[in-house]
Parts: structure tokens; C-alpha cells; sequence
């Protein structure tokens, strides 16, 4: 039942009770043992935000005039108005019969223009309680631990699943979004002066400028008793339904590779001497430099150079699985290809420049606004990124990538950037956002040929359902972040839910030449990875230092 009182709320579920006041969560109980979650202070209170350019905060309470109005719709539903000087808002209230799950469906508007999101809060969280969420494939953190307090998470490029799991010792609660439509949203971790809270945000489509609502997204609250996988198998199960991945299947292979080499070198004395060390068949490799023209050039031309032609021909009949590099939306603006989507490039949210970069001298700057300037770098390896709702983008890189697999006989392609997907200014090209583009994209290269399997780079809950493998991400790289990780930060929460789909393996700076590499490495496994390392000699293979060995080691367990 849910009851209105006055200006409060009180909803009684069949897993919970909660109680809002004012439109503010101010009380939040498991039933089957009274352990209360939320405990409310002396700290500022607000129910929503509406949130500008640049994280502006718009606070819908404590102006004059503002109120709160409750209203029953009926025995299971109610609504919270809020009235305010800065905008406008309805917070619906409502219950899952089934799951007793407490619906919470926030929206918000002003006069202003610009509107980015409206921010739905929980505050007060016990101390006591750690989020889980999938930031770099899993964290189990403290809201105030200074990885994460204060920060900004957008899905699904960093807040790679629209769940958020507060963990205690014998439970706790969780928060999640029932979205297969692709809708932006984001999880804000604390506030600059009140580390227990989270924000969530729903975001209005690009481009913002005359925009003044937002809306649409409801947020789920359960609570649960037990660990973390208690509520990460109700997500799984929950994707499973809403994207239809009892029908994705993979090759039996997939789920046997031990080990993997990021960035492997065109050198075939490699694959000697891995053979010596491991079966073949249980090796990823992803090869970066295989084209005729040098990495991060023109592309979307994927014609193998002599030498690259030969590693690969040789890697697959000694039946290593070799993944070369290709990617997925970035491209070289001085191609031909670029007249027939210039007017598609990714343009940013709330600045409008063209999204991609260029480097000099080691560092990364802009792509250049000019549009002459633009086809003048190719040397600078400046990229911009197309859109991929875009059925001529998606076509042309299909066909591009089907010539690279008939070439070389690939059973597996690497696809660069494919984590590279958000709200942008030009969101929506025909009718599709980046996101469910990315998808459709990835799809379309794997239907190239029967059971080819696509490797790409970031793990989410889009990416996941048509990648067989990912490299993936760690969390700021510092070596106190690592080894706050190690010693209890780093969940392998993404392997969970994802893993029977798409398996990861590592990504940089893991050839274990330094204390911080090989925390790195550890790090990886601790997430779920395959053992992974980037070397750049056979000898590093066939002399390993102890981080490298430590690695084999694992595979051949």
C-alpha cells in the first residue's frame, strides 16, 4: 500500500517500507528484519535537482514560497509535486505488486533553457553501507573514499549499467533502472559537502539549447539480504528479459581463452615462442599495427600489409585467435570517405566542438574546428567520430571491415572505441542514439560471416550483448588508487552479469616493468580478466619477469 498523510508518503511493499517527507526519502526499511538504510541528519535536504551546463545545480526546495504538494492516485500510487522558485517537479510514487520493488519516477522543468537533467536524491545513507557499482568493471567502495566522492558517472560509457548496490554486512539496498530504449541518464556520488547521498539523474536528449524539461526514467528501490550477487542476479536476469540475450550465443572457444596479449607486435618469433608455453588455442591476441597504413590512420581502410598478412596467416595456422585492429566510429577526416558524413560527426553536449583529437608531441588537443585545418593532420593522427545511428556510416565501415575478414580469413575482428557512446548535440540520427548505433553497429560487423566473434574496448551493458571479448579500462590509473583496489576495492560485478556473453582482458601498461604494472596486472584478475600482458620482444615471453610469469602461471593452472 501506498498512503498519502498530509505531506508525507508512506509506502508499505511487500519487501519494504519507506517513508517521504516533504518529497525527501527520509526513512527506508528491510521488513524482514527492521534494518533501517536511510537515517537522515542535520544535513541539507533536497528532493531533486535540475542540473545545467557545467553541473549547475537547481535546487527544487528551500526558496521562498516553495512547497510540497502529495496527492493519491490510488491504493498503490501517489505523486509529490514540488512548487518551487527555481522550477518545477512530480515525483511518482509507486509499488511493484510482484517484486515489491518501490518505483520512484522523477521529472522536472523550468521557464530557463538549457536544461541538462533532472537529479532524483537519496540521502542520508547509513555509513555503514559500501556502493557497489559498475564504474571500470566494478567497485566496492565507501561513499566518502576519494576514488569516488563528489563525482559524476554517465552511462554507459563510466556508469557502464543503470544500477547502484548499497552493500553492508548482511545486505543492504539497491537502486536500478528498467531501460532497454537507450535513454541517458547518470549517477552523482555525493555533494561537495555530503558524501552520503547519490543522485539520479535523467537526462534530457541533445541539443539542450531551448530545452526546459526532463523526465521519463523511473528508479527501483529494493532492499535484500545477502551479498552482492543477490541483486546483480536480479539485473542479469532483468537484461536477459529486456534485450533478449537468451537468444545470444557464442562460440565454445570463447569461453576457454587463458590467456591474452594487448597491443601484440607484428613480430612471428612471438607466436614461437608462446606456443612453447601455452596451447594456442586457449591465446587472444589483438593486433595493432597490421594495416598498410601506420595505427590511427586512415581509417576506415583496413588493407593488410605484407607483414601483417603474414603474422596473421601464421598465427591462425598454428591456431592462435588473433584479433586485428579496426574501429568503430573514429575516423581519419582527410578520407574520402568524410564528405558523405562530415554533417554527422559527434559534436559535445554542452560545448558543440567536434568530438575526437589530435596529438602533438606526446599530449592530445582537439580536433581543429577549421574545416580546412581538419584534413591537414594526418600525420597528428587527428580523428573525429561519426555517429553510428547513421545507416550510411554503419554501411561503409561494414563494407570496409568485410574486405580486412574475407582477406585474411578472420574468425575474430577488433573494434576500437566501441565504449565511445553518450548524449551528444546532434543525439539523435535517424531516429537512433549513439548508444543503441553502437550496438547496431557492433551487430552488423558480426553478421559479417557465420560465429565471427567481435572484440572491442570498454564493458557495458550495451556493448556486452554482440562483443565477444573487451579490453577493459582500470580506474585512474594512479598506484594508490591500485592498490586500494587490490586490497578490497575492485568487485568483479561486471564478469558477473556479463561475463557468460563477453569475457575482458587488460589494456595498457602491463608488462609488470614496475611495481605499479604489475599492480595493475593483479588488478585486472581481481576484476574477473584473462591474464593479460603487453610485451614488446619474444624474450619477455621466453625470460618473463616475475609479474609476466606470474601471469602464464596463472593460464596454465
Amino acid at each position: 500500500m501506498i498512503k498519502v498523510d498530509g505531506n508525507k508518503i508512506y509506502a508499505d511493499t511487500l519487501t519494504l517500507k519507506a517513508v517521504f517527507d516533504n518529497g525527501i526519502l527520509v526513512s527506508l526499511v528491510r521488513k524482514s528484519d527492521g534494518r533501517e538504510f536511510i537515517k537522515i541528519g542535520e544535513e541539507k535536504k533536497v528532493p531533486m535537482f535540475l542540473v545545467y551546463s557545467g553541473q549547475e545545480m537547481s535546487p527544487l526546495s528551500g526558496e521562498v514560497g516553495d512547497q510540497v504538494i502529495c496527492l493519491q492516485i490510488n491504493d498503490h500510487c501517489a505523486e509529490i509535486r514540488l512548487d518551487s522558485w527555481n522550477g518545477d517537479g512530480v515525483i511518482n510514487i509507486s509499488e511493484d505488486l510482484e517484486t515489491g520493488d518501490l518505483i520512484v519516477e522523477p521529472s522536472g522543468y523550468a521557464s530557463r533553457p538549457g536544461l541538462r537533467a533532472c537529479r532524483w536524491m537519496i540521502m542520508g545513507i547509513d555509513k555503514e553501507l559500501e556502493l557497489i557499482a559498475p564504474f571500470y568493471q566494478g567497485v566496492r567502495l565507501p561513499l566518502n573514499s576519494p576514488m569516488i566522492r563528489n563525482s559524476y558517472w554517465n552511462w554507459p560509457i563510466r556508469w557502464e549499467a543503470g544500477l547502484a548496490i548499497l552493500q553492508g554486512n548482511d545486505g543492504g539496498f539497491w537502486v536500478h533502472c528498467q531501460d532497454n530504449r537507450y535513454r541517458y541518464k547518470a549517477l552523482k556520488v555525493g555533494l561537495q559537502d555530503n558524501s552520503q547521498c547519490l543522485g539520479f539523474d535523467t537526462d534530457a536528449y541533445g541539443p539542450l539549447d531551448n530545452n526546459l524539461s526532463s523526465g521519463g526514467l523511473a528508479w527501483r528501490i529494493n532492499v535484500y539480504n545477502g551479498d552482492w550477487k543477490v541483486p546483480a542476479s536480479q539485473y542479469r536476469d532483468w537484461l536477459i528479459r529486456g534485450f533478449g540475450l537468451d537468444k545470444a550465443k557464442r562460440p565454445d572457444w570463447v569461453k576457454d581463452i587463458r590467456f591474452a596479449i594487448s597491443w601484440c607486435p607484428t613480430n612471428p618469433a612471438i607466436l614461437d615462442v608462446l606456443s612453447k608455453i601455452l596451447k594456442p588455442e586457449q591465446v587472444l591476441l589483438h593486433l595493432p599495427n597490421w594495416r598498410c597504413d601506420p595505427y590511427d590512420e586512415n581509417y576506415p581502410t583496413f588493407v593488410a600489409s605484407e607483414a601483417g598478412k603474414a603474422f596473421v596467416q601464421k598465427a591462425l595456422s598454428m591456431g592462435f585467435h588473433v584479433m586485428p585492429h579496426c574501429n568503430s566510429v573514429d575516423m581519419d577526416p582527410s578520407h574520402p570517405v568524410y564528405n558523405y558524413i562530415r554533417d554527422f560527426q559527434y559534436r559535445s553536449l554542452e560545448s558543440k566542438r567536434v568530438e575526437g583529437w589530435t596529438w602533438f608531441d606526446g599530449r592530445v588537443k582537439p580536433v581543429p574546428e577549421s574545416n580546412v585545418a581538419r584534413l591537414k593532420h594526418r600525420d597528428k593522427k587527428t580523428m573525429i567520430k561519426v555517429h553510428p545511428g547513421l545507416g550510411m556510416w554503419r554501411s561503409i565501415l561494414t563494407e570496409n571491415v568485410r574486405s580486412a575478414v574475407e582477406d585474411l580469413s578472420l574468425n575474430e575482428v577488433f573494434l576500437d572505441v566501441t565504449l565511445c557512446s553518450w548524449n551528444l548535440h546532434n543525439c539523435i540520427v535517424d531516429n537512433t542514439t549513439p548508444t543503441e548505433g553502437m550496438k547496431r553497429l557492433i551487430a552488423q560487423v558480426a553478421s559479417i560471416k557465420p560465429n565471427l566473434v567481435v572484440g572491442g574496448e570498454g564493458r557495458n551493458e550495451i556493448t556486452m550483448q554482440e562483443l565477444g571479448f573487451i579490453q577493459a579500462h582500470l580506474f585512474w590509473g594512479s598506484a594508490d588508487n591500485m592498490q586500494r583496489l587490490l586490497e578490497g576495492g575492485a568487485c568483479p560485478l561486471n564478469e558477473f552479469m556479463f561475463g557468460q556473453w563477453c569475457r575482458s582482458f587488460g589494456y595498457s601498461n602491463l608488462g609488470g616493468r614496475n611495481a605499479e604494472e604489475h599492480l595493475r596486472m593483479k588488478v585486472h584478475v581481481a576484476l574477473g580478466a584473462i591474464p593479460t600482458v603487453t610485451i614488446g620482444s619474444p624474450t619477455e615471453l621466453d625470460q618473463p619477469n616475475e609479474a609476466v610469469k606470474e601471469m602464464l602461471d596463472l593460464a596454465r593452472a
